[in-house]
């Protein structure tokens, strides 16, 4: 039984390494990567303090299932041993993983459109249409960026920003966001870039935004939780189109 349970184990492990390993993919598909830097983890233990993780340095184009670290947030010696990951990396995902268990996924990056709404004085995502509403009162906004997260204590400030809320936005930094699941994560980032868009071309007319009623984004907020198997869908589509172009990705 305890080899059954084991094997039950690996291949969860292994079906969340494949579909970590194409949100990387998918990440450079959509323009999301920058450089060999930004970095997605998933936990795999229940208190989620053991997790996976890109390796420090690998361009996003490249990363296999099989080339994921495995960390343990509450091991000291992790930066130390000759597959460290990236500074920034175990100072955000480590904190994060280690005091927001229900944070399984987290994906962070700098993608443009996202990335320049968080580079103003107010980076709210107005809710001037269905994909801008869908992250009304959704949203935390962290304002007080310390610099490369590289210290120990602007990865607790973060996994703290986050409070109640599963996406953020990072104030002259970029965004994070944490799901149950990676396709649940990667349609948040997705969509969050999207509204992103579609609010800064909105914003560059230089006329007034039309503002929805605080109720009816409301409302339509609440509506895209009825899609929420959308997600699965979708991202499932997407690997299909890796499969076909490049199914390195599962190795």
């Amino acid at each position: 039984m305890q080899n059954i349970h084991a094997t039950e184990i690996e291949t969860k492990e292994w079906a969340l390494r494949v579909d970590l390993a194409a949100a990387f993919r998918l990440a450079v598909h959509f323009d999301w990567h920058e450089s060999v830097g930004n970095h997605f983890s998933a936990a795999v233990s229940a208190d989620g303090k053991k997790f996976l993780l890109n390796p420090k340095w690998k361009h996003f184009s490249e990363i296999r299932a099989s080339d994921l670290l495995l960390l343990d947030a509450d091991d000291p010696e992790v930066m130390n041993g000759p597959e460290a990951p990236d500074p920034t990396a175990w100072c955000i995902h480590g904190a994060v993983h280690a005091a927001v268990p229900n944070a399984r996924v987290l994906l962070h990056c700098h993608p443009t459109y996202a990335t320049a709404l968080a580079t103003l004085k107010d980076p709210t995502i107005k809710p001037i249409d269905q994909n801008t509403a869908r992250f009304f009162n959704r949203i935390a906004i962290d304002l007080n960026f310390g610099g490369l997260a590289d210290e120990a204590e602007e990865g607790q400030r973060i996994a703290r920003a986050f409070g109640n809320q599963s996406v953020m936005m990072m104030g002259n930094h970029g965004v994070s966001v944490a799901a149950d699941t990676v396709a649940e994560a990667f349609e948040d980032l997705y969509f969050l870039e999207r509204a992103a868009k579609t609010l800064v071309l909105a914003y560059s007319t230089g006329q007034e935004l039309n503002v929805m009623s605080d109720e009816i984004a409301e409302k339509t907020a609440r509506s895209w939780e009825d899609f929420s198997e959308a997600s699965f869908a979708h991202f499932d589509h997407l690997k299909t189109i890796l499969d076909k172009t490049d199914p390195s990705y599962r190795e």
